[in-house]
């Protein structure tokens, strides 16, 4: 089983490299505005998700720089993602607003977050 998971995500991650969304153009001050709301924001995943990949994708359509962070490979990650959010579960988008941070798990709700935010 753990081989069926591994080669599904081989596929996913190979799919994901041939079929990658183009970014959005924009001028050099628009971008550092956009990249300067998305440093307030971190991206909890793990490399062959499919629901990581749909976050990323989306990410990557609206050429959004949000700090990303494999649970699964860096323990330190996953402990953060654990003690913070309250759940190893990704993908998982931390944001901090106001000196408050708030963890937001489904990739469906981040990426309607990341649309309302930045389009």
């Amino acid at each position: 089983m753990k081989f069926v998971r591994w080669f599904l995500g081989r596929v996913i991650l190979l799919l994901n490299f041939i079929f990658s969304p183009k970014g959005v153009k924009r001028s050099t001050q628009e971008q550092q505005k956009i990249d300067d709301k998305t440093n307030q924001l971190t991206l909890y995943q793990f490399e062959a998700c499919p629901f990581c990949v749909k976050v990323r994708r989306a990410m990557k359509r609206q050429s959004l720089n949000i700090e990303l962070r494999d649970a699964k490979a860096n323990p330190q990650h996953r402990s953060e993602l654990e003690m913070g959010g309250g759940t190893i579960k990704v993908p998982c988008l931390r944001i901090e607003k106001n000196n408050t941070v708030e963890w937001m798990y489904e990739s469906s709700n981040i990426v309607e977050y990341l649309d309302k935010e930045f389009t």
